[in-house]
């Protein structure tokens, strides 16, 4: 388990708050495969991963709880480590070599990512969320862990 009950109820509850039609279901599936993003950008610094447009929702939710999400960067990453956001609007940006590579990343940590929720941007996806970033492939995530004091 990543994060308590308490907590993910909590960043399902944002999910569904930016998203009024979303239902607890659906917005615990998003809350579920940004999770399992967060645990490969941690895991795995500088591969360069990205999350789809829908679990991009998720990932957000998770970043406004900060003190819960700084403390799980840390558990999956060591001291240090954080997985910043850096937005990309562009939605032509769309690369799928870089999906594919997340979710080869997450299905190494042991997990199975939500084919449904890994989708391309488009308008007719499952459902629509609130996040309009595209991640790809001049904003992929890469993690640069922080230097230990007195590293040279």
């Amino acid at each position: 388990m990543l994060i308590t009950d308490a907590q993910f109820a909590s960043v399902r509850g944002t999910v569904m708050d930016a998203n009024p039609d979303m239902d607890a279901t659906m917005a615990g599936r998003i809350v579920d495969e940004g999770l399992k993003f967060v645990a490969a950008c941690a895991t795995h610094p500088g591969l360069g991963l990205a999350p789809s447009r829908i679990v991009d929702e998720g990932w957000h939710a998770l970043i406004l709880h900060t003190q819960m999400y700084a403390g799980l960067c840390e558990r999956l990453g060591g001291e240090g480590t954080f997985v910043h956001h850096s937005p990309g609007y562009d939605p032509t940006s769309y690369d799928p070599p870089i999906l594919d590579r997340t979710r080869e990343t997450i299905a190494e940590l042991g997990w199975e990512a939500d084919p449904e929720l890994w989708g391309p941007p488009s308008d007719e996806t499952l459902v629509s969320v609130a996040a309009k970033c595209q991640h790809a492939p001049e904003c992929t995530i890469i993690i640069t862990p922080k230097p230990k004091p007195g590293a040279a």
